[in-house]
């Protein structure tokens, strides 16, 4: 290990311990044996480097050089529900949660339409009947013994989101959970944490946003796991719009039982370094999975992509398709794996990457996978990397748009295939203004 991976190591585990003495005598006995248990794990494991094969085409060295302030105290200093109205989503009214640093802005959050029975809450607040709940899932599907910067979320628990829907409970509308970064005085760092429990027959959709309202430099260490039980609907959005000076590493773990159905859309707009980790475990038969993302890149920035699909059970069906597009020297990474184990019979998957770059300094590494261990399944996987296409370019051209407009719609049509596919329409509004943003267009011109 590098000197400097040694210091900052040892600058969380000094984070790790404060957090232990500041929660002394505030959580149940199994929360805190829990943050040890990860604590001491992220004591005795490495720090990815690009020498692990899963980290091989991202550095975090410039991360590590920062150094990072927690906060344990919630300080809002002058945030108002009007400042946060570019991030809230129309539908979401009444079923906001909202965390500042990692830390459950109460005065900021709204409950009042939360459906009877259905949980949506900061883990520090909930009814011993829901505390249950949260016990038995809790630190169970995100592997905080060999991931360090899970290890480093979990022993770091302290407020979190939680929600819960019931047995066979229809949640028409979407729930909210928006994490908002500051940096006022000197960088922070932030450990979002989220635990989704849809119960059988449960259809509920939750979007999960992660925002700066300055172009600070922090690190947000998100992490969420779901659980989907037989017969449950979970619609799955996490939208990531950081400021271009931020460091993002965010892991999502999904247990899905038979006959359930997970849809996730994830969009990364914004931070230096982003990374993403979305593990799917199909352990029961006839579940259904469509994992969708776009990730748009410019300047030097980093972007990194990777998926895992586990198909245990015969009958399961997972697709996925994530587009990136990468301007100026920006660099992306996707890494998708679809497994599938002994057994494992009529699986039909299917994986797709697609990348546009509109800068030949722009790079790209893709990398889909297949691991078949069964017979009598369909199962194919593919990526592209290009740019705009000059015929297209010239047709637009002929039909009266300027170069810069001609350019601009078909990056735009790019992005929109996978936005288009998003339920709710305040949150393709959202994305298209994101998008927009980044690659420095107007609504006019497309």
């Amino acid at each position: 290990m590098t000197p400097i991976v040694a210091k900052e190591k040892n600058d969380f585990l000094s984070a790790v311990r404060l957090f232990a003495k500041t929660r002394a005598g505030n959580d149940p006995a199994w929360l805190v044996e829990l943050r040890e248990t990860a604590g001491t794990r992220f004591e005795e494991l490495a720090l990815p480097t690009t020498r692990h094969e899963e980290w091989k085409y991202t550095n975090i060295a410039p991360l590590l050089k920062v150094p990072f302030r927690q906060e344990f105290d919630l300080n809002i200093d002058g945030l108002t529900r009007e400042k946060l109205a570019p991030y809230l989503i129309d539908e979401a009214r009444g079923r906001l949660l909202v965390f500042v640093n990692g830390l459950y802005a109460a005065e900021l959050s709204e409950q009042s339409a939360v459906p009877e029975g259905v949980v949506a809450g900061n883990f520090a607040d909930l009814p011993k009947e829901t505390a249950g709940r949260l016990r038995d899932h809790l630190g169970v599907y995100a592997d905080h013994r060999q991931e360090a910067f899970t290890a480093l979320n979990t022993s770091l628990i302290g407020d979190g989101a939680f929600i819960f829907i019931p047995q066979g409970k229809v949640v028409e509308d979407p729930i909210h959970l928006l994490f908002i970064a500051t940096a006022r005085e000197s960088s922070t760092v932030a450990h979002p944490r989220v635990l989704i429990v849809a119960e059988s027959g449960a259809i509920a959709t939750i979007v999960e946003s992660y925002v700066a309202l300055n172009e600070d430099v922090y690190f947000t260490n998100a992490v969420t796991e779901v659980f989907v039980a037989g017969g449950a609907v979970i619609d799955h959005y996490r939208l990531k719009e950081e400021s271009e000076r931020a460091f993002h590493i965010g892991t999502t773990e999904v247990h899905q039982e038979g006959s359930s159905v997970y849809r996730s859309c994830a969009i990364s707009i914004g931070a230096e370094l982003a990374r993403h980790d979305l593990n799917v475990a199909l352990t029961g038969e006839r579940t259904e999975t469509r994992i969708d993302g776009l990730y748009i890149a410019s300047n030097r920035q980093h972007v990194d992509n990777h998926t895992v699909l586990d198909h245990q059970k015969p009958h399961g069906t997972s697709h996925q398709l994530y587009k990136g597009i990468l301007d100026d020297q920006a660099r992306a990474v996707f890494n998708g794996k679809v497994l599938v184990r002994e057994g494992a019979l009529l699986i039909d998957a299917r994986q797709l990457n697609k990348n546009l770059l509109l800068s030949s300094d722009a790079t790209v590494n893709t990398k889909p996978q297949l691991e078949i261990f069964a017979d009598d399944v369909k199962c194919a996987h593919g990526a592209t990397v290009g740019q705009l296409e000059e015929d297209e370019l010239f047709y637009l051209a002929s039909r009266g748009l300027s170069p810069e407009k001609a350019r601009a719609l078909l990056t735009y049509g790019f992005a929109e295939d996978v936005i288009s596919k998003i339920r709710l329409r305040s949150v393709r509004k959202q994305l298209d203004r994101m998008t927009l943003d980044k690659l420095h267009q107007s609504l006019e011109v497309v």
